[in-house]
């Protein structure tokens, strides 16, 4: 079978060993010559790192962690700037850039994301954790041999669903098919439960997270589809897959919150955390925010079906969210790579990676306990052991196309356009994007 983004392989890497506690420990030097969570001694004193990163859920743990890294490095500041949930990150970036304003630190996706920033980033290769990443999850980075980027984590998506309310709908078996998921909605709604917390006026949800089922059910796989959509042999009109995945995004609105073009990333968590809804289409990224606003609901993750057999209905989709990437330019540059390595090598950085930000390490010298990690992650891993996995394929999308995408869909939702017109958008973006 022809490796995919994120395989069996690497999901059992990744997440089986978290299940058996990893072992681990500070097993890589922060510098050469110096000690785990010390400070480099190449590095200067009073020098400040700018970081610029996307994971608003993280927010508030990262100026903790700020403070915590500061205290135990006399000379190095940490200014963190969160931009992302309804905002546009990418284009926030670019901004700061042509505003000679270039972070040291900051995020990039991979893949085409990766090519787009390739010239103001630097080669991260001979850095100390490189040797602890499980290969696979290099490779959104890897460019003629070369690692430009350290991954924040593994993530996982699907519905997010509330187990109580499910209970007290009378649902006794997780939906696996388009039909079972519809079934499920009709006894939510006959129970007075809103089946679905939509935050259509979200781009991304729409143009990445949810077109993206489409592309990862593309047979034989999703970089065939993407090779014949870029030579013209593959179209978007006339796929029976994306024809099929349609009819999941007509579910979730037929069986959704009202308005959801004017519901947000935060009001779209917010809903389903207060109980108000039954399920969202997000993932483990949400834990945090979750138990914030609820810490005894009871959660689980379910798959995004798009037809009626379960066995392929059955699957979650997951990949790496983003990676922290260096300045070539930065004249912080080494403090900047002296805390990344901080964070993955280190036991302070390690808590923040798990305990704080919950997320799914991509290292194997993470140890992290699934109970740690929250209910959503626990999911992620039975998935994964299973190999019941989907691929993330938005990162090699066109640059700018996922925009494109998202706003289509929303003139579909609103019922300004047709299933023919959508399809129809969908083709001019990519062909007016793609790489020439």
């Amino acid at each position: 079978m022809k490796k995919k983004w994120i395989t069996a392989g690497v999901a059992l890497t990744l997440i089986a060993g978290m299940a058996a506690g990893c072992g681990g420990g500070n097993d890589t030097p922060a510098a050469a010559g110096s000690a785990p969570g010390a400070a480099s001694p190449a590095a200067k004193k009073n020098v400040t790192v700018k970081i610029f990163q996307f994971k608003v859920e993280i927010a508030e743990q990262m100026n903790r962690m700020k403070a915590e890294y500061e205290a135990s490095h006399p000379g190095v500041k940490l200014e963190i700037e969160t931009v992302g949930g309804g905002a546009d990150y990418g284009a926030a970036l670019k901004a700061k850039f042509a505003a000679n304003e270039a972070p040291d630190i900051f995020n990039v996706g991979g893949y085409s994301e990766r090519d787009v920033w390739l010239e103001h980033l630097e080669d991260l290769s001979g850095e100390p954790w490189v040797k602890n990443v499980v290969e696979v999850a290099k490779e959104p980075m890897l460019k003629d041999g070369k690692l430009y980027g350290m991954p924040l984590g593994i993530e996982g998506y699907g519905y997010v669903y509330n187990k109580d309310l499910f209970a007290k709908a009378g649902i006794k078996d997780t939906p696996k098919t388009l039909s079972q998921l519809e079934e499920a909605a009709k006894k939510l709604q006959a129970a007075g439960i809103t089946p679905f917390a939509n935050g259509y006026q979200e781009w991304w949800i729409l143009g990445l997270h949810n077109l993206n089922v489409a592309f990862a059910n593309q047979k034989p796989n999703p970089d065939a589809f993407i090779k014949g959509l870029n030579d013209g042999t593959q179209k978007f009109k006339g796929n029976a897959v994306m024809e099929s995945w349609l009819k999941l995004l007509d579910l979730t609105l037929k069986y959704g919150n009202k308005n959801p073009l004017t519901t947000d990333y935060n009001s779209q968590v917010t809903l389903f955390a207060k109980g108000e809804t039954a399920m969202m289409q997000q993932g483990n990224w949400t834990q945090v925010q979750i138990n914030g606003i609820n810490p005894n609901i009871k959660l689980g993750l379910l798959p995004m079906p798009i037809g009626e057999d379960a066995a392929e209905g059955d699957k979650i989709l997951t990949g790496v969210p983003n990676n922290w990437v260096v300045w070539n330019k930065s004249k912080a540059k080494e403090e900047a790579k002296e805390f990344l390595n901080w964070m993955v090598s280190s036991d302070a950085g390690k808590k923040y990676i798990t305990k704080e930000f919950k997320f799914i390490p991509a290292f194997t010298n993470i140890p992290a306990d699934p109970a740690d990690l929250g209910d959503i992650a626990a999911d992620i891993t039975r998935y994964s052991k299973d190999n019941r996995l989907l691929s993330w394929n938005f990162m090699k999308f066109p640059d700018g196309a996922g925009q494109e995408f998202g706003a289509s869909m929303q003139a579909y939702a609103a019922g300004k356009s047709s299933k023919e017109q959508l399809f129809d958008a969908f083709q001019k973006t990519w062909d007016n994007l793609k790489k020439k």
